[in-house]
This record gives C-alpha cells, sequence and structure tokens, in this order.
C-alpha cells in the first residue's frame, strides 16, 4: 500500500470509528450500526446477508461455492457505561458506550473490505470470504444467535478469525495465542433468606447479612485452597444487595457474581464448592439459600494451526519486534461458539499509548484508543485473506 492510500484509508476508517463511537447501541439493539455498516459495503458494491431475528450483516465476497471459505468476525455492540473521556467523538447517548473497542473492529474489518474491493482483490479470491458483523458479544452470545441463522453455512466456514482491541499494548504491535484465548463465563446468582428484625435484637432474627458474609468469604478460598495456582480461576462477586436501614437486619440479602475457568472440570468444581458454600451457610446460620448459575460462554480454544498462521501473518506484516504471544485471559469471548464449530483464533491488536495518556483497560468509563490500530489491523487482516487462500491453493 502506498503512504498515500494508507493515509486515505487510515482517515476513512478513522471516521467511521468515531462515527459509530458517538452512536453506541447495546446488545440487540444495533440497528443504527448495522444500517451504518451494510450501506458502506454496498457503497463498495459488497453483497450483504441481513438476519431476521437480529440485528447485525454479513460482507459476501462468494465466488466459488465449493471452494474453500475463510471468514472475518467483528462485534459490534456497546456497554451500558456512562462516558467520560471528554473526546471530541464523545458518546452522544446518555448511559451506553463503546468501552470494549467493538466500534474499531467494525472499522477495521471496513477497511479490509475497502482494501480488498479497491486493490481489485475480492474478484479474484479463489474460494468465499465472510466478514460477520456480529451483535451482542457482550452477555447476549451474539455469535451463537448467528450461528442458528446459519452465518457459518452456505457456504460453510472453514477457518475463522477475530480480532480485539487490547491496551496493555501499544497500537502498531498485535499479540497472539498458542491455543487458547478466553476462559469461560458463568453467572451466579443468590438469594439468602433470613428472619429480620431490630439491629439491637439480633439474637431474636435469622440475619442472612452474616451468611453472606460468610458466603463472600469463603468464595475467596475456594479458589485458593480447591484449584491449582497454576490454573487460572476466578470468583468474583460483584453485586450485593440488602436491606433499606441502619438499624433493620433484612430478611433478604441478593448477591450476584461471576465465575472463570480455563476448562470445564475447574468451572464445574467451583460450581459444586458454591453448592456446597451455600448448604453450609443453611446448616450453621438457619438461612435458606437459592442459587443459581447460568450456562455462560464456553472457554475459547482455538487451533493450534491458526494461531500460528496468525502470528506468523503479523511478523510478516509488522515485524518480528512488534508481534508476541499472549497467556489465555480470564475474560470471556462469545467467539467460543465459532470456534466449537470450525478452526479459528483471536489476536490481540495493541490500542494503547502511553505517551498519550491512552492506557485505561477495556469497560473503563475512561477507556480510548490511538487510532493507529485501525490500519494496523485492516493490514494485518487483509494480508491474513490474501494468504490464507494462496496456501489453500497451494494444499
Amino acid at each position: 500500500m502506498d503512504p498515500k492510500q494508507r493515509e486515505e484509508l487510515s482517515n476513512w476508517m478513522s471516521e467511521i470509528r468515531r462515527d459509530l463511537h458517538r452512536h453506541p447501541e447495546l446488545a440487540y439493539q444495533e440497528e443504527r450500526t448495522t444500517k451504518v455498516i451494510k450501506d458502506h459495503l454496498e457503497n463498495m458494491g459488497i453483497k450483504t446477508r441481513t438476519f431476521e431475528k437480529t440485528t447485525g450483516v454479513l460482507a459476501l465476497f462468494c465466488n466459488r461455492a465449493d471452494g474453500p471459505t475463510l471468514a472475518l468476525r467483528a462485534d459490534i455492540d456497546a456497554l451500558p457505561v456512562q462516558e467520560k473521556t471528554g473526546a471530541p467523538y464523545q458518546s452522544q447517548v446518555p448511559g451506553k458506550m463503546h468501552a470494549c473497542g467493538h466500534d474499531t473492529h467494525a472499522a477495521m474489518m471496513l477497511g479490509v473490505a475497502k482494501l480488498l474491493t479497491d486493490n481489485g482483490e475480492a474478484a479474484k479470491i479463489p474460494g468465499n470470504l465472510k466478514i460477520i458483523f456480529q451483535p451482542a458479544e457482550e452477555g447476549g452470545a451474539g455469535a451463537k444467535a448467528l450461528m442458528e441463522q446459519g452465518a457459518l453455512k452456505d457456504p460453510d466456514v472453514d477457518w475463522i478469525m477475530a480480532p480485539h482491541a487490547f491496551p496493555d499494548l501499544e497500537a502498531g504491535t498485535a499479540a497472539f495465542f498458542r491455543k487458547q484465548s478466553h476462559a469461560s463465563a458463568n453467572r451466579f446468582s443468590l438469594l439468602i433468606h433470613g428472619e429480620g428484625g431490630h439491629g439491637a435484637r439480633p439474637h431474636n432474627c435469622i440475619d442472612p447479612v452474616s451468611a453472606a458474609a460468610d458466603f463472600i468469604k469463603a468464595t475467596h478460598s475456594i479458589v485458593a485452597r480447591n484449584i491449582d495456582p497454576l490454573n487460572p480461576a476466578v470468583i468474583s462477586v460483584g453485586k450485593l444487595r440488602a436491606g433499606n436501614a441502619s438499624n433493620v437486619i433484612p430478611d433478604l440479602v441478593e448477591i450476584e457474581g461471576t465465575i472463570r475457568a480455563l476448562d470445564p472440570e475447574t468451572r464445574d468444581l467451583l460450581i459444586e464448592r458454591l453448592y456446597t458454600a451455600c448448604r453450609g451457610l443453611e446448616a450453621g446460620h438457619g438461612v435458606i439459600c437459592e442459587l443459581d448459575v447460568s450456562e455462560g460462554y464456553p472457554p475459547a480454544m482455538g487451533d493450534e494451526d491458526v494461531n500460528k498462521f496468525m502470528y506468523e501473518t503479523g511478523v510478516e506484516v509488522l515485524g518480528p519486534d512488534k508481534v508476541s504471544w499472549l497467556p489465555p485471559s480470564t475474560g470471556a469471548e462469545d467467539f467460543a461458539y465459532y470456534m466449537q464449530e470450525v478452526k479459528g483464533a483471536m489476536c490481540r491488536i495493541g490500542s494503547g499509548n502511553r505517551a498519550k495518556g491512552i492506557t485505561k483497560p477495556l469497560h473503563s468509563p475512561l477507556f480510548d484508543v490511538d487510532e493507529k490500530m485501525l490500519i494496523t489491523g485492516a493490514e494485518f487482516f487483509h494480508r491474513c485473506v490474501l494468504k490464507y487462500f494462496n496456501m489453500a491453493q497451494d494444499a
């Protein structure tokens, strides 16, 4: 790519990213986002497909039905976060923000589509390419919803790849996983029923707050004393609600939290121990516990060959000093559903810039990116597309 084309593409992607950033939409509400992406694709002459049951859109480069098929995924939903960056492109929607970089993923993949069409490469693909602009990654299992509507079918996808913005790495770099990229995620909710009364006479009550305190302490020891320290696992309580007055012991405490594990056996053990802890509360405090654990996202198990392919492509595009390997994250990703069906892998695209103070973590109300990442991601995935089909032809 010559410098002028590179600059023009960078500016074009930045405009798209900032437009999406100003107008964030939550899971399964991405009506405007879907339309904006679809309009850009159709303006480039690219065939698209939308879905009856969900938001989201596919870009389809289908040249040979029986040829190899590659898919790229960009998630497009935002988070229920009030933005505090003060950026000129700050969210215009109260309580909603692209705090996880999904706006950058969408802009980046539109950049890949533009490179393929502008360079005349789209028509020469000896197979099929799908770019999946997917809704509802943030807890809505949008990947699963699109799979149920045939996103990986007709033609059947062979490999799938996806990026994710990563503020821990400087823009202009990328990082890869050797196999697994993310943990499983299960949400739990617990109702602890007691018998309320006067705070001055706790002996006349069954105190669910005291039981809740023991439960929270137990969650810490479950991981520390049941799981190998070399096997990452997490139980975190994120919500605790009890009572309305300082001198009243309430009848009920509500607790919600998350369970993360890298393998199903560890996840099952953590869940089992939570139920055991609840039985202990009932015996020791006289409370009644109602514990519910959601199904949650499965572990994201990438394919070693796809991860290696992406790493080696990163070396070619960015240089060996700009790429690295990462250990699995205890975060979760619905991209895991795709990888249960076809070979796939995710990578991290550096989005930080320490010199500019762009260091805030994902999901922070102060999260922002160095937009240099957009051209990095577009050039990288463009090379992945070309290299994949050259490899498939040689096979």
